[in-house]
């Protein structure tokens, strides 16, 4: 698997340093036909995920890697690159998650997320919830798949003040 490395210091992020607006750039991953089809024949064996030969007949004209795997990967760079350093306390799910075009083995992805709206939690004053859209671009730039991310929080200060 390609060397998913941190980019920034490692310093710890509060709900306060997550600005509406902000893009935060997560890093990126080239995807090969291995994987797609070991990830594939786990979770998700259609033919045009396991079979190359197979593939070549059905609408995408060739091997594609399953929506999920995509996702997968994606996650695991948002980790890596942020998630890892922010007081997160967990996710009550994702919304709207779109495979736009199909990805392909030896496609490099790209995932970047965008802050769309940061609020405190009436209830725990304590943290505050984070939602992000989540896009994945091939290497021509292309967006491939995006999804609404929601965190929750810990903030850096008590009270209702914040962002």
């Amino acid at each position: 698997m390609t060397d998913l490395s941190v980019h920034e210091p490692l310093t710890e992020l509060y709900f306060e340093d997550h600005l509406p607006g902000s893009v935060e750039p997560m890093g990126s991953v080239k995807v090969t036909e291995e994987e797609i089809i070991a990830f594939a024949k786990r979770y998700d064996p259609q033919v045009f995920h396991v079979d190359p030969e197979a593939a070549k007949n059905t609408p995408f004209g060739g091997l594609v890697a399953s929506g999920w795997h995509t996702v997968a990967l994606a996650m695991r760079l948002i980790v890596d690159n942020r998630l890892s350093r922010v007081k997160n306390v967990g996710s009550p799910g994702a919304e709207e998650v779109r495979w736009l075009k199909p990805v392909r083995p030896g496609d490099t992805l790209t995932v970047r997320a965008t802050i769309v709206e940061a609020r405190r939690s009436r209830s725990k004053p304590d943290r505050g919830v984070i939602k992000a859209l989540i896009e994945i671009s091939n290497q021509a730039g292309e967006v491939v798949t995006t999804w609404k991310g929601v965190n929750i929080v810990l903030c850096r200060t008590a009270g209702p003040q914040g962002p």
